[in-house]
């Protein structure tokens, strides 16, 4: 009996020609006729005599491949018993995905024409197929030439490799591959398929994706992505990725001969496939990977089961917010943390928050609103900071999110329980077959083991009953908030840029993780508390640390806010770009000034923390204005805040009279407090400012920012991101997180195999940001 894995191939763009599919349409009439009705014109009269000369369209070509793929799968496996593994090339995978029984014919028809359509619609560029060079010789081709805009598009053989990216760019590189003694081959491609230029449809494709509810797979569907059986739940985020990322055919075939597969049967038109696959099995070659377009380091190679990017942190978080990477985006205040850079985030599998804090609740619900219909579904949060000057603010803000339905918040620069955080959390308890479980879920940012230990127990009993005297929350809801903790999850924040007490990752991150398990298994949780880390994450190095140190999931910060979707100035976005690890400083924080509390600014450039410490300082010496001598005086309010004190206090005086007018009564009883709201307006200022982007007070720019943006910014150098224009919060997240893989893989291998180490490992790491290049069978 033969026992040998069968695999079926299916064709991508390149394959088509007049006369494809005779036979087939008349054998499958009715597949046929919907066909027609999906597309609006004839398929078969397109596919057999093409008379308009469509049939090199990519917006025709598509579909006219997909369908005539899936009627001879459906001929062929009408008398043959099913293959063991699925297996498209780009535009075939939705050919195999039908076969696997994903969705329906016209569910998958409708996704290729709308994929046609999008990738038609890019015109700039095109491809090239570099024959007799490796990947390794076509690198160092590109480095000579200080060409860095072409991406891989495919692997489709040892040495048969597409690029793609600007026209003149592919024309100056040919003179030096020919002269390498490769082999240069223009495609007849209309764009730059499966690189970085595809983009925007990409991001397009993402929203049709959405609509699909994909079915469970009957048969195992190898992605182009990573070579990589596609998973249940996460089918739509690879063929959303596929537009962007190289089509990893060689890697495809060299895992299922692994698996066992021996027999490798092409379906559709043409035998581009097969060709290919005499050339793969002909020249045995370790696998290609696509997130390093750069020599790699000659270690041994931990495949299949090394780590991915969508394998970092823990499977319950990325489950829990149905995310494909355990990443998270913090809420930066004032919309910095913008609706375009949630969207991004979040359509892009990872969790982000937008920055509610310092906006009116009209501007949050609006926010709210747009983010949820441009996100489909899918998990996004808002920011919830702390107020203590008005709790009222809070309070309004927790109401807004409940009644909008949004159903986590990350809790920033809480020193303690309030009843705001408390109304959310227990209002959103029910018991469902004798469990708890919490639809209001809450992510807390923590610096001190001691508030840790109040986020990781439950509802504060004073609170609950106070919120049961206000009738705020049931009887049977305060039960069960005493069997659960009050969190989801913990952010552990470090040398950050925002609220932090100057920790250090690897001493406080293993600290709250040891309190957190102590404190779980005291109590019996059914589900632990996750903890995260954040502060100091801008590189693979950094993020690698946190995981190895056991954090479920990374958050960033500093790095977004240097990105095109970040909501403050493009000058503030300039000065970031340019900084070094060393260039922040500490400096009072401005809502919490009285209390001493610190974060962490921009340095370089600006005056802003040497004028805010300068400030605290004085407010501590001294009890009222009046005390000041006329020099500081002076400097103060012309140097400083450019208007006097008394200018300022009315500024103060309307503001406080709207929110909270109890403030200005007590500076009008007590000198030292007015001396502190009108010091707390230069905070105020330097944040406008700098969001702004004022030509005029650059210097008094307050940005708040840690190291990390010095180590993004080092480890980006010199390739496409160094400008924060191409720095999209997407492409930054994932750059990192493949890299962070390939790192940690890179370390494992040389501490298991430290013989075999002929690299340094930061490269394989720094060479995730370099651009990947992308397919020939094409898209």
């Amino acid at each position: 009996m033969n026992t040998s894995k069968v695999v079926y191939m299916f064709p991508g763009q390149g394959a088509q020609h007049r006369g494809m599919g005779e036979g087939l349409f008349e054998r499958f009439a009715e597949l046929t006729r919907r066909a027609d009705h999906v597309l609006g014109y004839s398929i078969r009269e397109l596919c057999e005599s093409d008379p308009r000369n469509e049939l090199v369209r990519t917006e025709f070509t598509q579909p006219a491949l997909y369908v005539v793929s899936v009627l001879a799968y459906l001929d062929k496996a009408a008398g043959t018993p099913p293959p063991d593994y699925l297996l498209g090339h780009s535009l075939g995978e939705f050919a195999a995905l039908f076969a696997a029984g994903a969705y329906d014919f016209e569910t998958g028809l409708r996704l290729v024409k709308r994929r046609g359509e999008l990738m038609a619609q890019v015109v700039d560029g095109g491809m090239a197929a570099i024959l007799n060079m490796d990947r390794e010789a076509i690198t160092r081709t590109l480095q000579q030439a200080g060409v860095d805009s072409l991406d891989f598009a495919n692997f489709n053989g040892p040495t048969q490799i597409v690029l793609a990216g600007p026209v003149n760019d592919l024309r100056k590189i040919q003179p030096l591959i020919e002269e390498a003694g490769g082999v240069f081959v223009s495609l007849n491609v209309s764009a730059p398929f499966h690189s970085r230029y595809m983009a925007q449809a990409r991001e397009a494709f993402a929203r049709d994706l959405a609509q699909v509810a994909f079915k469970p797979l009957g048969i195992p569907v190898i992605a182009n992505v990573d070579a990589r059986p596609h998973e249940d739940g996460a089918i739509a985020r690879r063929l959303e990725l596929q537009v962007t990322s190289s089509v990893q055919w060689v890697e495809s075939i060299q895992s299922l001969r692994q698996a066992g597969a021996e027999r490798f049967e092409e379906v559709g038109p043409g035998n581009v496939l097969s060709n290919l696959l005499s050339k793969i099995l002909r020249t045995p070659v370790p696998a290609c990977r696509a997130a390093d377009p750069r020599p790699a380091p000659q270690v041994p190679v931990v495949q299949p089961d090394g780590l991915t990017a969508e394998r970092l942190g823990s499977a319950q978080f990325r489950q829990a917010y149905k995310l494909t990477y355990a990443y998270m985006a913090g809420g930066m205040y004032k919309g910095i943390a913008s609706v375009e850079l949630v969207v991004r985030l979040v359509n892009a599998g990872c969790l982000a928050f937008f920055g509610a804090g310092g906006l009116s609740t009209a501007v949050v619900e609006a926010a709210i609103l747009e983010i949820r219909q441009r996100t489909a579904g899918r998990t996004f949060g808002m920011n919830l900071v702390c107020n203590l000057s008005n709790p009222h603010k809070e309070t309004e803000l927790v109401e807004l999110f409940m009644r909008q339905g949004v159903d986590v918040i990350e809790a920033a620069a809480f020193m303690q329980i309030t009843p705001a955080l408390a109304l959310y959390r227990v209002r959103g308890l029910v018991e469902v077959n004798g469990e708890v479980q919490a639809r209001h879920r809450i992510i807390a940012k923590v610096s001190r083991p001691e508030v840790a230990q109040q986020f990781l127990d439950p509802v504060p009993p004073r609170l609950l009953e106070k919120l049961l005297a206000q009738g705020a929350i049931s009887a049977a809801q305060a039960q069960l908030a005493s069997r659960v903790p009050m969190v989801d999850d913990l952010v552990v924040e470090a040398d950050s840029g925002g609220h932090t007490d100057m920790g250090v990752t690897v001493v406080l991150l293993p600290t709250i993780i040891r309190l957190r398990d102590n404190v779980c298994r005291a109590a019996g949780y059914r589900v632990p508390v996750r903890v995260g880390s954040a502060g100091g994450i801008g590189s693979p190095e950094s993020a690698a640390a946190a995981f190895m140190l056991g954090a479920d999931f990374i958050v960033t910060g500093s790095i977004n806010q240097c990105t095109p979707e970040a909501g403050t100035s493009d000058a503030v976005k300039t000065l970031l770009q340019d900084i070094n690890v060393q260039d922040t400083e500490y400096a009072p924080a401005g809502d919490m000034f009285e209390l001493g509390a610190r974060v962490q600014v921009l340095k370089r450039g600006v005056f802003f923390p040497a004028r805010a410490n300068k400030l605290y300082d004085l407010w501590r010496r001294y009890d009222s204005l009046e005390e000041l001598d006329d020099k500081t005086s002076r400097q103060i309010q012309e140097t400083f805040f450019k208007r006097s004190f008394d200018e300022v206090f009315e500024e103060t005086r309307q503001y406080y009279g709207k929110v909270a007018p109890q403030e200005i009564e007590k500076a009008l009883s007590n000198p030292k407090h007015k001396m502190a709201l009108v010091f707390r307006w230069y905070f105020i200022h330097s944040t406008r400012l700098a969001m702004s982007g004022s030509e005029t007070q650059r210097v008094d720019y307050q940005v708040h920012c840690g190291p990390s943006m010095g180590a993004f910014n080092l480890w980006v150098k010199g390739t496409e991101l160094e400008a924060w224009q191409n720095r999209h919060a997407d492409l930054v997240a994932t750059r990192l997180l493949h890299g962070t893989a390939d790192y940690l893989n890179q370390r494992l291998n040389a501490m298991l195999h430290p013989e075999a180490l002929s690299a340094p490992p930061a490269e394989a790491a720094r060479a995730a940001t370099a651009p990947r290049t992308l397919g020939s069978a094409v898209a």
